[in-house]
C-alpha cells in the first residue's frame, strides 16, 4: 500500500493495489474510489483531506 497527500491540492490518496484503475465512483461528496478491471478495490482517494483527516501528513504504520 502507498499513501500519498499532495499539500498543494489538499489531497490524500491511499494506493491499495498496483493496478491499472478502470473506474471510479464517488462514494460520498469528495471521497472517491478506484476500481480495477475486477472490480476490485485500488485506491481511495480523499478530496479536502485537511478537513478530513487531523493531520493527513502524518502516517503511523502499525502491523499486528
Amino acid at each position: 500500500m502507498k499513501i500519498k497527500y499532495d499539500k498543494a491540492a489538499d489531497v490524500l490518496y491511499l494506493k491499495l493495489l498496483e493496478a491499472q484503475v478502470a473506474e471510479s465512483d464517488e462514494d460520498k461528496p469528495g471521497i472517491i474510489i478506484d476500481y480495477d478491471e475486477q472490480g476490485n478495490m485500488a485506491g481511495i482517494e480523499l478530496l479536502e483531506a485537511s478537513r478530513r483527516a487531523e493531520n493527513p501528513a502524518y502516517v503511523i504504520h502499525e502491523v499486528a
